[in-house]
Parts: C-alpha cells; structure tokens; sequence
C-alpha cells in the first residue's frame, strides 16, 4: 500500500510551494551556464589544464543526467518534500566547498569531485520538485504553475552567463557561493509552505540503476568530447555505442522486473512518448543557443562577457512572457497547439537572427532573438507538463526523472553536433582568410586550428582582428540555421504526432487501482489519452 504524509496542499498557499520549489531548482539551472563563463578564470587562477576545466564543466552535467532516473525513483519511493530538502542540502554543501577550492596539486581532483557531488544533488533535488509542484496543482491549473517554473527556471538558465560575468570580477569562487543564500532561501521557504511528502516504499532496482547510470553516463560523455576530440576519435564512438547497448539492454531488463527503476510501460503512452522526443530535439537548440551568443557576443562583437551576455536578456525577454500564454493554452485547449505553434515560431526566429549575425549589428538582431526565446517558452514547459500528466500520482518523480534525461541528452547532442558545426566552419573561414592574406596553405591550416579551439574571448576585445570577427559570425550564422532546422523539425513531430484536446484527469481512479502500479496492467495504468 502507498501512503503519504499529506494528502495535498490542503489550505497551505500553493504560491508559496510552488515559490519554494522555484529557490530549490534554481541552482541547478544557474550553474548549467554560470561556470562556462567563468571557466577562463578559473583555470587561471588555479592553475587547472583545458582538459581539467572542461571536466569541471561537464561532471556536473554527466552526473546530472547519469542520476536523473534514480533520483526521480528514489522521490517517489522515500518521499518527495524529503528529498527535495536532502537534495538542497547537498548542493548547497558541494557549492560551498567548490567555491573553497584550494590552489596547488589537488585543486583540480577538488573542484571535478565536488561539481558532481553537484550534480547528484541537482538529480535528487528537481524530480522531487516538479513531483510536488504536480501533486499540489490541479490537471486544469497546472499549466498556468508550471509554465511561470519552467518560464523563471529557464530565465536563470539565461541569466547564468550574465550574473557570473559580474561575479568574477570581485572573485570566481562567488559563482558557486552564490547558491548558499539562495537554498537557505529554499529550506525556509520549504518549512513554512510544508509541501506535499507523497510517497511509495518499495525496494530500489538496484540492477536498473546498474545499468542506467554508465548506459546514460558513457552516451553523453561520447557527445561531450565530440567537439574536443574529433568525431574521427574511435573512443567517442566506442563511448556512444557501449552507452547506447546498455540503454537497450536496461529496457529490457526493466520491461521484466517487478518493481522497475523506470517502469518502461509508460512508453507505451503515444503522447508520453512524442511529447519526450520533442524535448529532446528542442533541447538541441535551448540549452547551446546560451553559449553560443554569449560566446558571439565576446568574439563577433569583440565585447567583454558582462555585455556580450546581455544578448542572451533578449532571448530570455521573449521567452518567459510567452511561457505564461502558453501555461495558459495548455490549460485551456492542450498542448498541441502551443507546442506546434511555438516550435514554428521558434525555427522561424531562429533563421532570421542566422540571417542578421553576420552585420555585427546587435540591433538588426533583437527582434528575432526575441522571437526565437518566444517560441521556445511558448512550446517548451508545455511539453514538458504534459508528458508528466501522462503519469500517475505516484508516478510523477519518475515521470520527471525520464523528460530530465531526456533534455539533457538532447542538451548534450546539439552541443556535440553544433559545436562540431561552430569549430569545422570556423577553422576553414580562418583557413581561407589567412592564406588570402598570403600565409602559406599548411600554416594557415595549423594557425586556424589553434584559433578554433578557443572557447572565448581573448581577455582583450579590441583586440580581436576583424576577419576573425566576421569568420565567427559566419560559424555563427551556420549553427543558428541548425537550430532552425533542429526546430521546424519539432515542429513537424508536433503536428503530426499529437492529438488536440485537454487530457482528463484520470488520477482519482488511478490512485484507486494501484495494484495495477507493479506493472500487472501497465496499459491501463497509462492509458493513451486522446
């Protein structure tokens, strides 16, 4: 039998859970992009190799997408509010020890540890809370709750790349300080609001979690240091296919155990299913299009991390003012059409900023980065709600833990793909430029792979010769077409695989029947709405 400590928000102020959960994931969708920023400094400062600060990057994100199924089990069998506090805790406590890094031999095994002690915090933490944020919302207000999450989560992520370009110039350690306060914030905030503890005690599949986590682990790493290595590098493919073969092999292995880490059926679900495709293609385009302005910002237009990352303001303006009228769709009509039409929006904006980068003139520019952001928040947390309405009460973490993996994939695909796209096209627009200026072919060709690898700005923006800047603008212009083909094809799977029309809410029989959770029936229990 499943219990829970409280059967709902009650007469607690839902705005107030839901302002809670808000604090507690905050972190995790700031330090998505605030370390990449700071990244030149601190390797500086400590004196790290590239391969050790791109480590410090990635462990968080690996760990985060490695444990995002475990922890979305784990809030669902030990209790949602509980593992939201222990998952703040711990990240809070990583931050404050990465910020503490110490200079010498250790620092980098330090601050790599620590970033996926992060990580494992993040993937704690987030499926508990959007778990909650379900559980104290009715199906028909839900959109409008968790499109103003996704519209102020995905506003942070944005914002990231801004606040650490001012942090680190008093000190590259605030960056992660910088969570203390905000989780303090959270655990007060979480005590007086008392969520929802929902629960389901069962054993952990301890076999599953075998298998997803160097299945997941192995794949994004393969697409992580695809740009770095070289797609020519067999490790990267070996990575890739060894994750992929344990991904398959965790399918079916959970399709058969009694009580699954991923109770696979709910792939079974159409729109559960379409709806998770399409966050994975849409996370190609939102999570690298914040680097890749920012990173625009410092080499096209030659300007320092603190004003080139204002572009991204723009795309985050656009963004969460249609994130509401989507929230607001969704409720009223489904999700088909928010979905469609913001991925339409989004592929249209996004061709039309490819067109105006390489004028180096941020004002031909705003428009259509307001309506590439306008796009995504009109389709993004609207997808995203309704594949989690496809679960169970009981189901939810779970239900997160998947749509999670699922966007950090995606995250790391299109940063594998476009970064490769971004440095390939770079590398020969440079290559071109400087044998037209008379330097000799194979010297041109070692001089622009030195040029592409760099990952920012030079520390001078002046600096920077305008044939660079206009060569970058050109790699700029490929990998934000990319991102309009990447779109227009969420758009399609959208149109042609989604059904119109509100889901009805089912849970009251579901929670009725929860024998049928172990998996007797598991087409009953996520049934395809139409």
């Amino acid at each position: 039998m499943s219990h829970s400590s409280t059967a709902g928000a009650g007469g607690r102020s839902r705005s107030l859970i839901l302002t809670a959960m808000i604090f507690a994931v905050a972190m995790t969708f700031i330090d998505q992009t605030i370390v990449s920023i700071a990244a030149p400094t601190i390797q500086h400062n400590l004196g790290l190799s590239s391969s050790g600060m791109q480590w410090a990057i990635n462990a968080y994100l690996l760990t985060l997408a490695a444990l995002f199924a475990f922890g979305g089990r784990l809030a669902d069998i030990a209790g949602h509010r509980r593992m939201v506090v222990i998952g703040v805790i711990i990240f809070a406590g990583a931050s404050a020890l990465c910020g503490a890094t110490p200079s010498g031999a250790a620092a980098e095994a330090w601050l790599v540890a620590f970033r996926a002690v992060q990580g494992a915090g993040g993937a704690i933490m987030f499926p508990a809370a959007i778990a909650i944020v379900v559980a104290t919302f009715d199906l028909h207000s839900r959109g409008r709750a968790l499109a103003l999450f996704f519209g102020i989560a995905g506003g942070l992520t944005a914002i990231g790349p801004i606040v650490g370009g001012y942090l680190i110039e008093w000190t590259w350690r605030s960056i992660f300080w910088i969570n203390i306060p905000v989780a303090l914030i959270a655990l007060v905030l979480i005590a007086i609001s008392k969520p929802p503890n929902e629960s389901r005690p069962a054993p952990m599949d301890y076999r599953g979690l075998a298998l997803i986590v160097p299945g997941v682990g192995l794949s994004v790493f393969g697409f992580q240091q695809s740009a770095l290595w070289g797609w020519g590098n067999p490790v990267i493919w070996a990575s890739i296919a060894v994750g992929v073969v344990l991904l398959i092999v965790f399918y079916r292995v959970e399709a058969r155990t009694e009580s699954p880490l991923i109770n696979v059926a709910i792939f079974r679900n159409r729109t559960f299913t379409v709806e998770n495709i399409i966050l994975g293609i849409a996370m190609m385009a939102f999570i690298p299009v914040f680097f890749f302005a920012a990173i625009y910002g410092q080499i096209a237009l030659a300007e320092k991390a603190t004003t080139s990352s204002l572009l991204i303001l723009y795309f985050f303006l656009g963004f969460v003012v249609a994130a509401q009228i989507g929230g607001r769709m969704l409720d009223r009509i489904g999700a088909k059409r928010p979905v469609v039409l913001g991925s339409a929006l989004a592929a249209a904006g996004f061709g039309l900023w490819a067109s105006t980068v390489t004028d180096l003139h941020v004002g031909a520019q705003v428009i259509w980065i307001i309506m590439a952001g306008a796009g995504m928040g009109l389709m993004l947390g609207q997808a995203n709600t309704d594949a989690i309405n496809r679960a169970s009460r009981y189901s939810y973490g779970e239900a997160t833990g998947i749509t999670q993996t699922v966007r950090n994939y995606g995250a790391s695909l299109g940063f594998a793909i476009l970064g490769t796209l971004l440095i390939t096209r770079f590398r020969s627009a440079i290559t071109a430029s400087l044998t037209s200026r008379g330097l000799p072919g194979p010297a041109a060709s070692a001089e622009a792979a030195k040029i592409a690898q760099l990952q920012g700005g030079t520390g001078n923006p002046a600096a920077i010769p305008q044939f660079i800047r206009a060569d970058f603008a050109a790699a700029t212009r490929d990998v934000l077409y990319g991102m309009c083909i990447i779109m227009a094809i969420a758009a399609i799977i959208a149109l042609r695989g989604l059904t119109r029309g509100v889901q009805q809410d089912t849970e009251a029989t579901v929670t009725d029947r929860e024998d049928q959770f172990r998996g007797d029936e598991p087409d009953d229990l996520y049934p395809t709405f139409r």
